[in-house]
């Protein structure tokens, strides 16, 4: 079936390559995120939406970042953002600050124990998407995967609303 026909059957429609294919994707995602979150959890005590915060943090550099901005590049809302950093507050992780720029604004960064652990967890986190990602392609098939997911994410990033 092309892409431009049209679907007349339930059967059809489940057997729609494009929609096969996306199916497989989140079917993939889903379940690497689930076996390196567990990973994750269970080695260094965070969750990978901690880690990806981590991240996030750790590209930032000093001073830190808004919370404004962690939860658009995470794709949260602020209550959702908010949660998320006073959790990784607690776990000693991060910290807020005074933000030079704005006497009313705070920012978030990584405290030492923060920065310790986006080590570590990058280095178990390496190994694991080595094992049950990376390494199940030639190398060859790997770099253009990645290229192509590379422009796949910045095209659907321009898509996504952003969220207050």
């Amino acid at each position: 079936m092309s892409a431009d026909e049209e679907i007349g059957s339930a059967r059809e429609a489940a057997e729609d390559a494009l929609v096969v294919t996306f199916g497989r994707l989140l079917g993939v995602a889903n379940r690497l995120e689930y076996l390196v979150g567990r990973a994750l959890e269970r080695e260094c005590g965070i969750s990978h939406l901690m880690y990806e915060v981590l991240l996030i943090l750790g590209r930032a550099g000093d001073p830190g970042l808004a919370m404004s901005a962690i939860g658009r590049a995470q794709v949260l809302t602020t209550g959702g953002v908010t949660r998320l950093i006073d959790r990784m507050e607690a776990a000693g992780l991060v910290e807020r600050t005074d933000d030079p720029a704005d006497r009313r604004g705070r920012l978030v960064r990584l405290t030492p124990l923060g920065e310790r652990t986006a080590v570590r967890a990058t280095e178990l986190h390496r190994g694991n998407l080595r094992r049950l990602l990376a390494d199940q392609l030639p190398g060859e098939h790997w770099e253009r995967f990645a290229d192509d997911l590379r422009v796949l994410s910045r095209a659907v990033a321009k898509e996504v609303p952003r969220l207050r």
